[in-house]
């Protein structure tokens, strides 16, 4: 069995990774599985130097296949913020409410046509015998007016996807794992994984 360690101890990307992987016969463990880790300062600035920097020295430390992400939300009224300041865009301290409240504090009365926004996702997967494989996804939506739906996790109850007409809050695992920006970057890792691990 190939095991992938997923460098997040985020329980709904962590969830999110392991509903897309596990299918295709990957053991999947997360940095909940390796709590004596120091944490990776995420200094980059743009998500691949993100998630390169967490793939590559965690898969040092640990001498295995690791996969990194950072995603962000970017909002064109708010010119690409948050971006790869999203997890910590309310204070260094990550907190989902406080983010989603800033984001429609910022937003105010603009109205839906203007606020147009994508999600981005980029992954690197890293071991320390190989290239990094880098991929991305993103996905193409708006910002609702106010927070709607109990799922997910992040901004997905302010993301708006006009073709299912439901935030990624409103969506079940399932819809959401066809269309988000982390599968679309999933699934350019599918078509390549097989040959980076051979």
């Amino acid at each position: 069995m190939k095991k992938i360690i997923i460098a997040t101890a985020n329980k709904g990307k962590a969830r999110d990774f392991k509903k897309l992987l596990e299918p295709l016969g990957f053991v999947i463990e997360t940095l909940a599985d390796y709590p004596d880790l120091p944490e990776v300062i995420e200094t980059g600035y743009t998500f691949e130097e993100n998630a390169r920097l967490k793939a590559e020295t965690i898969s040092k430390s640990l001498q295995l296949p690791v996969l990194a992400d950072d995603s962000g939300l970017m909002i064109e009224a708010l010119h690409g913020q948050p971006g790869v300041f999203s997890a910590r865009f309310a204070g260094e301290d990550k907190n989902d409410s406080a983010n989603n409240a800033k984001v429609l504090a910022m937003l105010g009365e603009i109205q839906p046509e203007n606020r147009q926004a994508r999600f981005h996702c980029t992954l690197v997967l890293a071991h320390p015998e190989k290239d990094s494989l880098v991929v991305e996804g993103e996905v193409e939506g708006q910002i609702a007016k106010f927070p709607r739906g109990e799922n997910g996790f992040g901004y997905d109850p302010l993301f708006y996807y006009p073709e299912l007409d439901k935030t990624f809050g409103e969506m079940t695992d399932e819809e959401k794992n066809t269309i988000s920006h982390r599968a679309r970057a999933l699934e350019k890792l599918e078509s390549q994984i097989e040959a980076w691990f051979n």
